[in-house]
């Protein structure tokens, strides 16, 4: 049910998991004093465990969001190389060169008529679609990938925007979360970046980075994409939700906020005619026309 409750998390936009200890407001300067709530994860559209929005919810309730292997430390598949690496246009940007790669739960397409699925980072230098024939151990990835779609159905059409075709530099190396030590988990995951092949893409998440979901990419789209905007629901009452960033502070660790990124929900309708629906960064995004 839409307001069944699960485990109640402390939810400040500062953590990348719930349960842990809350951090001190470390390296903030005046105005910019952390917040926070507590929160509880609810059963919405996209899934059984949302935070903040009833379509801003994990791939699954249980579990990662990658297709897991047989080898819990590790979730890259093997890959045969010389493949297409696919847009979400169906669009070959590349050539696999790769030789194994993790890949995000649920996302399957079909492109030339054969079955592809997401993987997370690619030869490209970007996320991508490869063909399933090309994973090692497909038999097994087949029984495990799963299928997860984001909806919109009945939300309202708000403005049209395109993926940019530049990006803030200055923005692109913040953390979208608290204290990361990750070497990705920055705003740059969801601008529009130069990839190996030289064009520009971005990625559609299925949920908000910083809220402990993960923020997984689920499609890619080149620069000058068409997103329609939807009127999305969220707690806070805006058709969006910001997360803070965070950049280094004095001991090196990304603590200290600067700014903030707003990510809105809506739709991308592929070349193929397949619509697509997720969340994109305001900052890869211009004000457009003509969208579908």
């Amino acid at each position: 049910m839409r307001n069944e409750l699960f485990t109640i998390c402390t939810v400040a936009l500062v953590s990348s998991a719930c349960g842990g200890e809350l951090p001190a407001d470390e390296g903030t300067g005046a105005g910019e004093a952390l917040s926070t709530r507590e929160q509880a994860a609810y059963s919405g559209v996209n899934g059984t465990y949302c935070l903040e929005s009833p379509y801003n919810c994990k791939l699954q309730e249980s579990g990662g969001n990658r297709v897991p292997t047989n080898d819990p430390a590790d979730d890259n598949w093997g890959l045969v190389t010389g493949v297409p690496i696919r847009d979400g246009n169906g669009t070959v940007v590349g050539t696999n060169t790769r030789t194994s790669a993790a890949f995000n739960y649920g996302q399957t397409r079909t492109f030339a008529g054969e079955l592809h699925a997401f993987a997370v980072s690619t030869s490209n230098s970007s996320a991508g679609w490869l063909p399933m024939s090309a994973i090692l151990g497909r038999t097994s990835f087949e029984q495990k990938v799963g299928h997860v779609s984001a909806l919109g159905a009945g939300l309202s059409k708000m403005a049209c925007y395109a993926v940019r075709n530049w990006h803030d530099t200055n923005l692109e190396v913040k953390k979208v979360v608290y204290d990361s030590t990750s070497s990705n988990e920055r705003a740059g995951d969801y601008l529009p970046l130069v990839r190996a092949n030289g064009r520009r893409s971005a990625n559609l998440a299925f949920n908000v980075p910083g809220f402990g979901l993960g923020g997984p990419a689920v499609d890619h789209w080149p620069a000058g994409t068409k997103f329609q905007r939807l009127d999305v629901p969220t707690d806070n009452g805006a058709p969006s939700i910001d997360i803070p960033l965070w950049v280094q502070d004095s001991t090196g660790r990304y603590r200290q906020q600067s700014g903030t990124m707003k990510f809105i929900y809506g739709y991308v309708i592929a070349a193929t005619g397949t619509k697509r629906n997720g969340w994109m960064a305001y900052d890869a995004l211009e004000v457009s026309s003509g969208c579908p």
